[in-house]
């Protein structure tokens, strides 16, 4: 099996690295890739043997998708057995809270682009990904804790739904045996960004830090535009169709493995991993 990856980078690595586990082929673009994006031969070569082909990178600053300005051609003409994309659930703007599925309207929010290249991968027939907040070893609140960048922030009513990185991996995985679509790869529990904190501050013995305004927090305009939306995404539809069920139902879970995590995957050598030698 050959899979080829537009954007080796964190989330696609961790994918990667598995799926060389298991005996696959895996060449991409991206930090962690084998080719250049812009080769245009090479990248044509690793497409026409590829299996599978997955693209977990965003719209550009000009809103388009660059992986479809350069390779969509390539993709339609000769598709190969299984394309997916890693969107985002920010396509769903803000719900006041409510829970959300992949029957609700996109488009209406901040990121309007990424709903274009959602839809447009759709089209293409690909297994659609939309990924919540992000975190797993190297990129969680434990790392905010140490390098003092975690906030508390009092904003009543704000909840965020997220997902370990090795959840993100198996939810692809068992894509790969399931029906074009979208799906939510999402824990079971949405909560505010405070209890997450508290939690990891718990686990490593540290004070957590003092509440604050969102004023007092002096937030860039992305993280206050985040903060803007409140959501809570429902990942029934993966459970039932892809027959995926989270490893991290919680963030309570996910924080214990990464705490208990001393080497981790995403850090590694990646390019390593994908040798197919190896």
């Amino acid at each position: 099996m050959r899979c080829f990856v537009f954007g080796l980078g964190y989330s696609a690595g961790v994918l990667a690295a598995r799926l060389a586990g298991q005996g696959w082929r895996v060449d991409g673009t991206g930090r962690h890739g084998t080719v250049a994006f812009d080769d245009r031969d090479g990248v044509g070569a690793a497409l026409g043997t590829a299996t599978h082909v997955l693209s977990s990178v965003p719209p550009g600053r000009d809103g388009r998708d660059p992986v479809l300005d350069a390779y969509g051609a390539a993709l339609r003409d000769g598709p190969p057995r299984w394309i997916g994309y890693l969107s985002s659930t920010g396509v769903y703007g803000d719900c006041g809270g409510a829970w959300v599925d992949e029957t609700a309207a996109i488009g209406a929010g901040r990121r309007t682009a990424r709903s274009d290249a959602d839809h447009a991968w759709q089209v293409l027939g690909a297994r659609v990904f939309r990924l919540p907040g992000i975190y797993g070893p190297g990129r969680s609140a434990f790392d905010r804790l140490r390098d003092g960048t975690a906030r508390r922030l009092i904003a009543p009513g704000q909840v965020f739904s997220r997902v370990h990185v090795d959840d993100i991996a198996g939810g692809v995985i068992a894509g790969m045996a399931g029906p074009p679509g979208v799906y939510n790869l999402a824990d079971d529990e949405p909560c505010d960004g405070n209890a997450v904190i508290e939690e990891a501050a718990r686990l490593i013995g540290v004070a957590p830090p003092p509440l604050v305004t969102l004023e007092q927090a002096d937030l860039s305009p992305m993280a206050r535009a985040f903060y803007a939306e409140n959501r809570r995404v429902a990942n029934g539809k993966a459970l039932r169709m892809l027959g995926w069920r989270p490893r991290f139902a919680t963030y309570r879970e996910g924080l214990r493995d990464c705490n208990a995590t001393t080497s981790p995957a995403s850090a590694s050598s990646a390019p390593a991993i994908f040798s197919p030698v190896q």
